[in-house]
């Protein structure tokens, strides 16, 4: 019970900060778009959209970092704190730099005949690309300090940060809004501001909180323990790197064949999926150290519970959002958006799809973090992340629709790389599969189908409108509910009610 509390505790302070940027990001978001214009916004995100995809970046790095550090907490060997903190911030100052280079060069490429960019724009489209790359510096060298502040699980000052970051976003969305200027090159140059204020805050929070983060590189140098970091955050990184260029490239394929137009859509989707994806990121970014810590400690099996729980929650705590945005896309992107760009109704729908079905797996990808033996699930992974991109060229060259986007999205980066996570969790934990089912799946989908059958009575007998978005909420919430209470354990029920007891007192 101690580590449930522990990760509720920390959950909570995650929801607070969700609570408060969710609103903000989505404001900014209609903000930016109508003071850009549907084609600088697009233009924007498919020069500057990488900003948005190091998040993902960020954090994968973040994790090898993290990895190590709650691998050795967790075995309680803490001497090895400060060696792999000064060892994480040379290897990231070196991966930095690398990334600047490879952006450099890709940028030649990117303005001499892939990207679809109008003439006039061509400046503006510049400006942001080169902001992204100092952008781009800061935000990898934010990782050691992030990964610090998540292996201590101290989620209540990561909250704050992330307040601040969003309202430094809105406070630049209100400078684009009044400027004189050529409003998307103020937006590219302010937006790369934001990851320097970052890390300085960060930064300073660490130094003095964790002795660890006292930066002495020649002291604390250790040359096996970093060829060991060197090979893990390896293999990481390009399951990383492939993910990051499989999405970003397929982004350039859509921009190239359909024009901005295709990526603002693209880029609505991915706003408001991951607004609603925080509901159940929170927790795991809560839960993730503690599957780390149990196989340090070598509690395989409690492991492998954790994990469970995680992708179950995961799942489950996503749902009950998406099911409603889904049936109700058109009505709701009209009443987020003044003037709703065209495609943006079937990407949003299918990207919340694609990540519903990606929480099924994602703890089990953790468990194979901790266990250390990332390379053949990464080597895998990078042909998945890679190979929709040729296939995507010879489809929209033969003529194929921008709905096939998606599908062929979904089929290698979702369902052939979750059979890859199973089969080497299997093979590496000792995880059943049967046991996965039953803790996981069957769970799961069994609430989604009820959830989704009740929801969409609405849609069916009501016509599209505010009244019905709210009837179809209502169902939906009651039939989760339902199915929730049915399908749960007897140990979840009963943590729940302590959960209600532990709020009520205090209330």
């Amino acid at each position: 019970m101690g580590t449930a509390n522990r990760v509720v505790k920390n959950t909570g302070y995650l929801y607070i900060k969700m609570a408060v940027t969710v609103f903000i990001s989505l404001w900014t978001t209609r903000l930016i778009l109508n003071s850009l214009g549907a084609s600088d916004f697009g233009i924007f995100n498919i020069v500057g959209g990488a900003i948005g995809m190091l998040g993902f970046l960020n954090g994968s790095l973040a994790s090898a970092t993290q990895r190590f550090m709650s691998f050795h907490q967790g075995a309680g060997d803490y001497q090895k704190a400060s060696q792999i903190f000064n060892i994480s911030i040379a290897l990231h100052l070196f991966m930095s730099i690398i990334v600047a280079i490879a952006l450099i060069i890709a940028g030649w490429f990117f303005f001499n005949g892939i990207l679809n960019i109008p003439s006039n724009r061509e400046f503006a489209a510049v400006i942001v690309y080169i902001s992204l790359i100092v952008s781009t510096v800061f935000t990898v060298m934010t990782v050691p300090y992030d990964a610090t502040l998540n292996a201590h699980e101290n989620m209540k000052y990561y909250a704050f940060v992330g307040i601040l970051e969003s309202m430094l976003k809105l406070a630049v969305a209100y400078v684009v809004i009044f400027s004189i200027q050529d409003k998307l090159v103020i937006y590219g140059i302010l937006m790369a501001g934001i990851p320097l204020i970052t890390l300085t805050i960060m930064r300073l929070y660490c130094r003095k909180q964790y002795v660890e983060c006292k930066v002495n590189i020649r002291k604390n140098w250790d040359s096996s323990v970093a060829r060991e970091m060197v090979k893990f955050a390896g293999w990481s990184f390009l399951g990383s790197m492939s993910s990051l260029v499989g999405n970003y490239g397929g982004g350039i394929v859509v921009n190239h064949f359909f024009g901005a137009i295709a990526n603002a859509a693209m880029g609505i989707a991915t706003q408001l999926n991951g607004q609603l994806l925080a509901f159940s990121t929170n927790m795991l970014k809560a839960i993730n150290p503690v599957i780390i810590k149990k196989e340090g400690a070598h509690k395989g099996n409690e492991m492998l519970f954790v994990s469970y729980f995680g992708c179950k929650y995961s799942f489950l705590l996503f749902l009950p959002f998406v099911v409603p945005v889904v049936i109700e896309a058109p009505f709701v992107l009209k009443l987020w958006l003044k003037n709703v760009p065209e495609w943006a109704v079937l990407f949003t729908r299918m990207q919340l799809v694609r990540t519903l079905l990606e929480q099924l797996f994602t703890s089990m990808g953790t468990s194979l973090s901790a266990h250390g033996e990332i390379r053949q699930i990464n080597t895998i992974s990078v042909f998945n992340n890679l190979a929709p991109i040729p296939v995507l060229i010879i489809m929209f060259l033969n003529g194929c629709s921008l709905t096939w986007f998606y599908i062929v999205i979904i089929f290698f980066m979702v369902f052939l790389t979750s059979l890859s996570v199973l089969y080497y969790c299997h093979k590496l934990c000792n995880m059943k599969y049967a046991e996965y089912a039953n803790n996981v799946l069957k769970p799961s989908i069994i609430v989604m189908v009820v959830c989704l059958m009740v929801s969409l009575m609405a849609s069916n007998i009501m016509e599209e409108g505010l009244i019905r978005l709210i009837v179809t909420i209502i169902l939906s919430f009651v039939a989760y509910c339902t199915a929730y209470y049915f399908t749960a354990t007897n140990f979840e029920l009963d943590y729940l009610k302590e959960i209600k007891k532990t709020i009520l007192s205090k209330i």
